[in-house]
C-alpha cells in the first residue's frame, strides 16, 4: 500500500511538473510558430496551429530591415562586459562577507536585496542626467555599468550562500601555507567554487541579456541591443505580429541555446550552495 501511495505521488508530480513546464513554454513556442507564418495567418480567428504555409519571408524582411548583426554583437558585449566587471566586484565582496564578517553583515546583505525593491523609473531621470553629463547615454560603457550594477546585489547574495558551504578551515590552512589573499581567492576559493560561480555567471548573462527597461531608455542607435531590436518592430502603424515574432525569435535563439548547453551546470550550481 505504502509503495502504491508513493507510486502515485511520483506520478502525480510528474504531471504537475509537465504541466507547468509546458505552460511556462507555450509562449516561446506559439512566438516561433508565429515567426513562419503570413500577416494574414498571424491574425486569423480561430488561430492557426502547426497546419499552414510555413514562409521564411518574416525572416529576411527582418534582416533586410534591421543590421541583426549589431544587436547582437551590442548584447553579447553588455551581457558579457557586465558579468564580468560585476563578478570582479562580487567575488571579494563575498568572500569578505562570509570568511570575515562583522556584526553589520547581515544588514549590509540585506540592504543590498531592498534596493532590488525599489522600482527603476524612481531612479531613471537621475541616472539619464547623469548620463548626459559623462557622455554615457546610448553608448555600450554605460549601459554595462547600469546593468552591473543593478545585478550586482544578487551576484553577490549567490556567491555569499555559496562561499559559505565551503570550510574556513581551508582557507585557514593555505594562509598558514603562506599564501595571501589574492593566492587565497584565486588558486583556493574559486576553484572550489566553481558550480556556484558558473551558475552566477549564466544568471546573470540571462538578466542582462533580457533587461529591457533600461536598454530601451538609455540607448537610441549605436549601443542598442536585442531587445531594442525587438521593439523597433512596434510602430504606430500597429504592430506587426508575424514579423515582430521573427524578430522575437532572433533574439531569445543565442541565450535559449546558451541555458540549453549549460543547463546541467545551471541546476548543479543552483544547489550547490542549499541545505543540506
Amino acid at each position: 500500500m505504502a509503495r502504491s501511495v508513493t507510486t502515485q505521488r511520483k506520478s502525480l508530480n510528474t504531471f504537475i511538473a509537465w504541466t507547468i513546464g509546458l505552460l511556462i513554454f507555450f509562449p516561446i513556442l506559439w512566438t516561433i510558430l508565429t515567426s513562419f507564418k503570413t500577416e494574414a495567418q498571424a491574425i486569423a480567428d480561430p488561430p492557426v496551429w502547426f497546419f499552414f504555409d510555413w514562409t521564411l519571408e518574416n525572416y529576411r524582411v527582418v534582416q533586410e530591415r534591421s543590421n541583426y548583426n549589431r544587436f547582437l554583437w551590442n548584447s553579447i558585449i553588455i551581457a558579457g562586459g557586465s558579468t564580468i566587471l560585476g563578478m570582479i566586484i562580487a567575488i571579494p565582496a563575498a568572500w569578505s562577507m562570509a570568511f570575515v564578517p562583522s556584526r553589520r553583515t547581515k544588514d549590509i546583505l540585506l540592504w543590498m536585496l531592498s534596493t532590488k525593491m525599489l522600482p527603476a523609473v524612481g531612479v531613471l531621470y537621475p541616472i539619464y542626467l547623469i548620463f548626459i553629463q559623462l557622455g554615457l547615454l546610448d553608448t555600450r560603457i554605460g549601459l554595462t555599468i547600469v546593468l552591473m550594477l543593478i545585478n550586482l546585489p544578487i551576484m553577490v547574495w549567490m556567491l555569499y550562500t555559496y562561499f559559505k558551504e565551503i570550510p574556513g578551515e581551508i582557507l585557514e590552512a593555505a594562509r598558514m601555507d603562506g599564501a595571501g589573499l589574492k593566492e587565497e581567492i584565486l588558486y583556493v576559493l574559486t576553484p572550489m567554487a566553481i558550480p556556484g560561480i558558473a551558475s552566477t555567471v549564466l544568471l546573470n548573462i540571462i538578466l542582462a541579456w533580457n533587461e529591457a527597461f533600461w536598454t530601451l531608455n538609455l540607448t537610441a542607435a549605436r549601443a542598442a541591443p536585442l531587445t531594442a531590436f525587438i521593439a523597433s518592430y512596434s510602430s504606430p502603424e500597429g504592430l506587426f505580429y508575424a514579423k515582430l515574432s521573427a524578430a522575437s525569435t532572433m533574439a531569445i535563439a543565442p541565450i535559449l541555446i546558451l541555458g540549453w548547453f549549460s543547463q546541467k551546470q545551471l541546476v548543479r550550481g543552483l544547489t550547490f550552495g542549499a541545505v543540506k
